[in-house]
Formats: C-alpha cells, sequence, structure tokens
C-alpha cells in the first residue's frame, strides 16, 4: 500500500473525481545532526500525496512520524528542505499570501493572544482577512456556538483551559469559511460530549460547503468516523494510503469473544494446542485469530464438546492497524 507519487484523484462522496485543492511532491524537511560526523536527521523523507475537493484525509503516524512537521510546512511556518506544495493549482511559495486567506488552521497545541480575550482574538483574526462589521459578527457568534464556545468569549484566552482553547482554536479556524482547514489533533484536549460535536460539524461543513480537510488525531474511532482516506507516516515517509475500512481489513487478525456455558478448560486447552492468544475472565474467553481460521475454532470446539451461550465477533479495526505499524511491522 505505498504511496507513490502518482495519484488518481480522490473520489468524492457520490463517486464523481474530485479536482485537487493541495499537491504535495517530494516534500523533505531536513535537520542537520547535533553530533559532529552524524547524519542529517531527515523529518519528512520526500512525501508526495494530494487533497480533493471536499475530502476529509487523515494524517496517521506514531509520535514522532512527521505528521506535525508536514502540517507546519503546508502553513509555511516551516520552511522545507525541499520539494514543492501547491493549494488550488498554484504554487504555494510564490502565492503564499494569497492562498492563506483560504485556508484555515486549528491545533491542540497552537494558542493565541493570551492577553486578549476569544472575542478580541477572533475580531483581530476576521479584519486580517478583511471581514467588518456585522458580518464579522455573525461569523463569530455562528462559530463559537458551534463549538459550545460563546460563553467563554468575553474571556482571555490565557485564563482559559485546555479544552476551552482547543474550541476557541476550532472557531479560528472556521470563521473565516476557508476552502482547506488543517486539523491537528482538534479533539485531544475535549470532553467525549464536545468532541462528538466537532465531528458532526466537520461533516457537515464537508458536505454543506465541500470543505477539504487535513485531519490528524490519536483517536482511532474519531479518524475512522470521519476521514474518507487515511495516509501512514511512520519515520518522515508514507507507508500506505487507503480508506480506513482497508487499512483496518489489512490486519488479519480478529477476535472471538463467546461466553462458555460447559466445556471453559477444554476452550483454554484448545487454544494452548492451536497456539491462539487468549484471555479469560470468569466464564467469558476472546481468543485472538486469523479471520480465516474463525470456522475451524468453531468447529474443533463443537468436536470437543464445547457449548457457549453467547458469541460475538470483532474484526480489525483501524486501532489495530496503527498498533501493527507501531510496532513496527508492515502490513
Amino acid at each position: 500500500m505505498r504511496f507513490f507519487k502518482t495519484w488518481v484523484l480522490p473520489l468524492n462522496a457520490w463517486g464523481f473525481m474530485n479536482k485537487l485543492v493541495l499537491e504535495v511532491k517530494d516534500l523533505v524537511k531536513q535537520y542537520p545532526s547535533r553530533q559532529e560526523g552524524s547524519k542529517h536527521f531527515l523529518a519528512v523523507d520526500h512525501i508526495s500525496f494530494a487533497l480533493g475537493e471536499g475530502e476529509i484525509l487523515g494524517l496517521l503516524g506514531p509520535n514522532g512520524a512527521g505528521k506535525t512537521t508536514t502540517i507546519q510546512m503546508l502553513l509555511s511556518t516551516l520552511t522545507p528542505t525541499g520539494g514543492a506544495i501547491s493549494f488550488f493549482g498554484k504554487d504555494f511559495f510564490k502565492h503564499r499570501s494569497e492562498i492563506l486567506q483560504d485556508v484555515g488552521f486549528a491545533s491542540t497545541y497552537v494558542s493565541m493572544p493570551a492577553h486578549l480575550t476569544v472575542h478580541e482574538n477572533l475580531t483581530v483574526h476576521g479584519q486580517l482577512y478583511g471581514l467588518r462589521g456585522q458580518r464579522l459578527k455573525n461569523r463569530i457568534e455562528k462559530f463559537l456556538n458551534a463549538f459550545s464556545a460563546w460563553d467563554i468569549r468575553h474571556q482571555e484566552f490565557g485564563s482559559l483551559s485546555a479544552g476551552q482553547k482547543t474550541r476557541a482554536m476550532l472557531a479560528k479556524a472556521f470563521v473565516t469559511h476557508p476552502k482547506v482547514v488543517l486539523l491537528d489533533e482538534p479533539t485531544a484536549a475535549l470532553d467525549p460530549d464536545i468532541a462528538y460535536e466537532v465531528r458532526k460539524f466537520i461533516l457537515a461543513q464537508q458536505r454543506d460547503q465541500n470543505v477539504s480537510i487535513l485531519f490528524t488525531s490519536h483517536n482511532m474511532d474519531e479518524v475512522t468516523e470521519v476521514c474518507n482516506r487515511v495516509l501512514v507516516l511512520r519515520k518522515g515517509v508514507i507507508i500506505a494510503d487507503d480508506t480506513p475500512d482497508a487499512l483496518a481489513s489489512s490486519v488479519s487478525t480478529s477476535r472471538v469473544n463467546l461466553i462458555v456455558g460447559d466445556g471453559l478448560k477444554r476452550t483454554i486447552a484448545y487454544a494452548l494446542e492451536k497456539g491462539f492468544a487468549h484471555t479469560v475472565k470468569e466464564r467469558w474467553i476472546e481468543i485472538a485469530l486469523d479471520e480465516h481460521k474463525i470456522a475451524d475454532l468453531l468447529m474443533g470446539l463443537a468436536q470437543v464438546g464445547v457449548t457457549y451461550s453467547q458469541i460475538w465477533i470483532e474484526k480489525p479495526s483501524l486501532e489495530d492497524y496503527f498498533l501493527h505499524i507501531a510496532q513496527g511491522k508492515r502490513t
């Protein structure tokens, strides 16, 4: 599933080809070594990818894989060592100011001026993008309400909790109605109910405004829910590019859960004999095995007289895939 330097246009939700709003070709970020005689460190190693109009593209990888470095280069807060970036068919380095008028950004790890209130911060930000008067006021109210942050509008940004800061940053990312939004772990500091509302909002923006989003997260269920496609980074290299379901299915291990009525010891003995990893708690047993061996497992348990009152099978998830590659394995 290695992603190469040529690609087909991503499909939108209706199956039509999307035009590209972002293209990255051979992007490199290299840092000099701190130790004499050592090699330079490649944080991002010649990566190429594209983002289609109206697409939500996940960017996954273990810590240090190069995700945030990539986003920083897409915002020009970090200068690439090499490669090319284009937004809307225009060279980013030649048309930076023009392009950034249509690009929003939010991160759990980036702040706004601490001494200004949330409302003041958003007002200054909107004015820098040409918004004025009642139009700007309406936008600020709309997006602060969207992220349950209207009640903190008169608080200084520096006084907010981590979750409140994140909600204010999300409002800032969307208040200018950008065409592309870069979201770096946008729900990491949020309570589950607010994170759920943020995901609903993101999907609504995609559906109603055709916004394109590059999305990083360590919440695999969240990525599965919102992303059309996922890029996987490891050590600065893209090692996979596919849908969340396809990546999950590339990991063959499934989990068979049984509540055993009679024959728990025989079930454990069978799992040990076949070399299946398993977990036991009272009358419940979970057996991990390749998906194609499930039928054999159930037939084998029947042959040794095991009966069970409940069974459910967990197919591999995107989290299973993530753990798989985080351990240095390839699918």
